[in-house]
């Protein structure tokens, strides 16, 4: 599993994802995108990235558009860590989730066909924001219409993950056992 996290909030994710992962009898290696090594190790993966202005960050998007040769030859399930907030529709009624499909997605369908995508409610503490992001942040905050649409705290949804998880891992496992016994 691999992951990219500005704030920690993503890296959280990928972590519990991993360890719903390992309670079903799984090898699983959670790793910051940026440390992967050699993919061909790998026999499936799960692939997150926070997601701002609706974009994965930029080192996600160069991993997945660098390693996707050996990512389309895979099975591989990619999420989102996003909106903020406890609404769970914006202003129009539209579910956030929905509504906050990172639009580099589309690619990673035709690059490397992942057999799934979730986007999942993150958190936003600005404090840990540096760089661009940060100073932009620190702008917009000056807005009560950006602090109202993007609340500091934790949002994470820690049914929807472990349920999502446990879908990925009933998938591999269902790979697992369907595999014909070549002694028998």
């Amino acid at each position: 599993m691999a992951y990219a996290s500005k704030t920690g909030f993503t890296a959280g994710i990928a972590e519990f994802i991993g360890e719903k992962l390992r309670e079903r009898d799984m090898s699983v290696e959670v790793e910051d995108i940026d440390k992967v090594e050699d993919l061909r190790d790998y026999d499936a993966f799960v692939i997150g990235s926070a997601a701002y202005m609706f974009h994965w960050l930029k080192e996600a998007k160069e991993f997945v558009s660098k390693n996707r040769g050996v990512l389309a030859t895979r099975p591989v399930w990619l999420f989102s860590s996003g909106p903020v907030g406890a609404k769970k529709t914006d202003d129009k009624g539209r579910d956030l989730l929905e509504s906050s499909v990172p639009k580099d997605i589309e690619n990673f369908q035709r690059w490397i066909n992942p057999r799934g995508h979730q986007v999942f409610f993150g958190g936003l503490d600005g404090s840990r924001l540096t760089g661009a992001t940060g100073f932009w942040y620190k702008v917009a905050m000056k807005s009560e219409k950006a602090r109202e649409s993007m609340p500091e705290g934790d949002f994470r949804d820690w049914n929807a993950i472990g349920a999502w998880a446990s879908s990925v891992a009933d998938a591999l496992q269902s790979n697992v056992t369907s595999v014909p016994n070549p002694a028998g």
